[in-house]
């Protein structure tokens, strides 16, 4: 069965991947570095992984498989996950694909030598209702496509 995995520290969207999962009857796998409340339902896990470097991401490399849904703004994440066949998506609805990881690699290396050298401060825009309107779009269309898969 298709599985969805958050990388859950900081992500924005854990209740709308709540609602559509279940909707699609997907597995949850929340991986934090430290405890947080999570729906008390069986198809849904809190993983706590050790708060070493990359922790998380390295649970969820070792155990997403293909067919699974992978909700992560890391782009160093994403590029790890796409070889296994999983689908990567971030909290914005942005998919990241084979096709498009290596601009979005070449372009977080970019910004973060023009923040190195002061050419270039702060970080994303604030997150907003119309990012969780798209998320949720592009998510169900993932979680439809994971779950029919699997069956």
């Amino acid at each position: 069965m298709a599985a969805v995995f958050v990388d859950a520290d900081a992500c924005p969207v854990k209740n709308e991947v709540y609602r559509v999962a279940e909707r699609h009857g997907l597995d949850v796998k929340i991986i934090a570095n430290t405890s947080m409340g999570v729906p008390g339902v069986a198809s849904i896990e809190l993983v706590v992984v050790s708060d070493g470097f990359d922790a998380a991401d390295d649970w969820i490399v070792e155990h997403v498989g293909a067919r699974d849904i992978v909700v992560s703004d890391d782009i160093l994440l994403a590029a790890r996950c796409l070889p296994k066949g999983a689908h990567v998506i971030n909290a914005r609805g942005h998919e990241f694909t084979e096709a498009s990881i290596g601009d979005a690699l070449a372009n977080r290396e970019f910004l973060s030598q023009l923040r190195e050298h002061g050419l270039a401060s702060g970080g994303p825009a604030p997150f907003e209702k119309k990012d969780r309107s798209r998320f949720l779009q592009h998510f169900d269309r993932l979680a439809r496509i994971c779950a029919t898969k699997a069956k």
